[in-house]
């Protein structure tokens, strides 16, 4: 069942939703469902969030995290488990570079606006789960 990098990654992009977990100040976990990564560029993902937010203040004390891919059809289950750190991105360049038009929304003053950041989040290791197997993984020697 040995998977590839580009098998990971284009698995992820087709799902619309990714599980974000960080750790909170009593060292547990804490799961949110948020969209698909911006971006994705080796081992690196990026999401965007509001810097006011709990999570983004969760990984600037606990950099800690986990993100996690399903698919679930009618005989078949996959996931995709990751497992590594966030950096909690505040810079215009990476904020620029994953700023879409639909943002203002969220974000009213645009991608200058200091409520809006982008979660890097690089991954080391994982699991990939399909056909009732399972499988361990370091991000290093995927192929």
């Amino acid at each position: 069942m040995k998977r590839t990098r580009s098998h990971i990654i284009e698995f992820i992009q087709k799902q619309k939703t990714a599980f974000l977990a960080s750790v909170d100040e009593d060292g547990f976990p804490n799961v949110k469902a948020m969209f698909t990564p911006r971006k994705i560029e080796g081992n690196c993902f990026y999401f965007s969030t509001n810097t006011s937010s709990m999570r983004a203040q969760q990984f600037m004390k606990n950099p800690k995290a986990s993100i996690y891919f399903y698919q679930r059809g009618r005989f078949r289950y996959e996931g995709i488990m990751l497992i590594g750190t966030i950096e909690v991105m505040q810079d215009d360049t990476t904020k620029r570079e994953i700023w879409q038009t639909g943002d203002t929304m969220y974000y009213r003053q645009g991608v200058t606006d200091a409520d809006y950041c982008v979660l890097k989040f690089t991954a080391e290791k994982g699991r990939h789960y399909c056909d009732l197997k399972t499988e361990s993984f370091r991000m290093e020697d995927l192929t």
